[in-house]
């Protein structure tokens, strides 16, 4: 009975072309040249010219087909080997005469007798792959049988080029969900906050941010826990050339020591016992955009060390790989404790302080922008209300902003959120109340917005619409008449522009086009024919 050549090339290219993961196809492509061929196992790898590494995907044998993603290092003398000319099939027999099995037989890949098959496959410009089989103890290849492997030269190439092909798309998969993710969760902790006090408190920080945001330099951000130093440096980002490249946000006190490596350099694919894929860090995520290292002051001395590199030479080590891997990023740091002193104990290193502070922004503390404090509570009242399943918007109870203003804010703006939060959920109605939350005035009291007369105690109080009526215009001389907007009485009063209207109705105060110039006058003016007489708040 004749050998069917066609027959054979069939059968084997369609083992050979049959997946796009390596062992499964090494594996089928074995279970049938075993019946040809004396092989004992066979091995798929590739070399890379550029680097001088070649890597071992994949080996099958009788016992079956297995991933190896194992790199070998080939030395100098080896590396023009590889990748000389005229040397597409070989048959050596006896690895230890041949130049390039010398790594293998070093790792305990081979022994130093076996007979080997090398057929090299032209994958792409950028890959030689290379088909080695291994003769079964005491056997060697015949010229017939060599005939029959090298007629599955175009296939086996064809395989490893779309097998590659495939790894690198599951990769970048893989990469793509590890973004993903990490997006996910900056866009919940990021999601519906924006700048509060930018034409107030803030002026002379925001002038700061728009003077440096279009350089590359890397800004230091300081400042007390909860002023919104992360805000400030999105801002940053947001106005700066990088603006469409990723922005990356890593709290440096936040990560466990035996992760940081990992997480901020990334890890190649077995680089340690769980790394099942690999991972980029929070550096490489950051590549053409921003990364915000938050709690600057909290880096161990090693991660100060490589941070320095980062900063210097533009690139990062991965756990695990060969070769650094190039950055471009800008770095904004931030950190609530003092470097200089930390400097002058030893505890951050001099050199890496000085790169970080190229321009460094004081962000000043809740407590020395007070007039911030009503547009901050309006603006946490929207966003907490419609959280927490209000139907209604509530409104700050009359008083509410002379308490609120009175309090020190140790915690800054973070202190003053949660507590509109707790005293949101502890609302019912239409108006939510501060009292009963602990807030001290600055000597260290307890402050109750009340009004004290300063009549003789014997004088009989006004009545109390007399009382809202004078405060309520007080605040239109304030604001020169205007009643919504973000400089009206709506806003200093902490209420619904609605609803101060229906109240200067029902209490008869005059406002709108029919007070037009009324309250251009300042209170006290003998002619101003609205001031009520006698009024205490006045």
């Amino acid at each position: 009975m004749s050998f069917d050549l066609n027959q054979f090339f069939k059968e084997a290219t369609l083992r050979v072309c049959g997946s796009l993961e390596a062992e499964e196809f090494l594996e089928d492509a074995f279970n049938y040249l075993v019946k040809f061929v004396p092989v004992e196992f066979m091995v798929l790898s590739y070399y890379d010219p550029t680097e001088g590494k070649q890597t071992l995907l994949a080996e099958a044998s009788i016992k079956g087909g297995r991933l190896l993603k194992q790199s070998l290092v080939q030395p100098g003398r080896i590396k023009s080997y590889s990748s000389r000319p005229g040397l597409d099939f070989q048959v050596i027999e006896k690895a230890k005469n041949h130049p390039t099995a010398q790594p293998w037989i070093t790792a305990g890949r081979l022994e130093p007798e076996a007979s080997l098959l090398v057929m090299r496959l032209f994958a792409r410009p950028d890959m030689i792959g290379t088909v080695i089989m291994v003769a079964q103890k005491g056997e060697t290849f015949n010229q017939k049988q060599q005939n029959l492997v090298r007629m599955l030269q175009k296939p086996f190439a064809i395989a490893l080029a779309n097998c590659a092909r495939y790894q690198e798309l599951m990769e970048l998969k893989e990469l793509l969900r590890q973004d993903y993710r990490a997006l996910q969760q900056d866009y919940i902790h990021s999601g519906g906050r924006r700048i509060i006090g930018v034409r107030f408190g803030l002026k002379g920080v925001m002038d700061m941010v728009r003077q440096v945001a279009p350089l590359n330099s890397p800004v230091l951000l300081l400042g007390e826990s909860g002023t919104g130093k992360e805000l400030i440096a999105a801002a940053i980002h947001q106005l700066s050339t990088r603006r469409e490249g990723p922005f990356v946000e890593v709290n440096c006190g936040a990560i466990p020591q035996s992760l940081v490596d990992s997480e901020l350099f990334g890890h190649e694919k077995g680089a340690f016992t769980g790394a099942l894929a690999k991972k980029r860090g929070r550096f490489e995520r950051a590549h053409k955009g921003t990364i915000f290292l938050d709690e600057i002051g909290e880096l161990k001395p090693d991660l100060q060390v490589r941070l320095l590199r980062v900063l210097q030479e533009k690139e990062i080590e991965p756990v695990g790989a060969a070769e650094p891997v190039k950055v471009d990023i800008r770095v904004i740091a931030a950190t609530h404790r003092n470097l200089e002193q930390m400097v002058k104990e030893g505890e951050f290193r001099q050199d890496l302080f000085f790169r970080l502070k190229v321009f460094p922004i004081e962000i000043p503390p809740l407590r020395d922008r007070k007039n911030d404090i009503p547009s901050l509570v309006e603006h946490f009242i929207l966003a907490k209300h419609r959280e927490l399943g209000h139907a209604v918007r509530p409104e700050p109870e009359p008083g509410s902003l002379d308490l609120l203003m009175g309090h020190d804010w140790p915690g800054n703006v973070r202190e003053l959120e949660n507590t509109v939060e707790r005293a949101l959920i502890l609302s019912r109605g239409n108006q939510v109340s501060f009292r009963g939350l602990g807030l001290l005035m600055a000597g260290g009291g307890v402050r109750l917005p009340v009004y004290v007369s300063q009549d003789p105690p014997d004088q009989s109080l006004p009545p109390l619409e007399q009382v809202i009526k004078g405060h309520i215009q007080k605040a239109l001389y304030q604001c020169r008449g205007q009643v919504g907007g973000p400089q009206g009485a709506a806003r200093a009063l902490m209420m619904n522009p609605s609803t101060l209207r229906k109240k200067m109705r029902k209490l008869g105060i005059v406002f709108g086009r029919e007070a037009a110039g009324l309250y251009q006058k300042r209170p006290g003016n003998s002619s101003h024919q609205n001031k009520p007489a006698d009024d205490p708040l006045y």
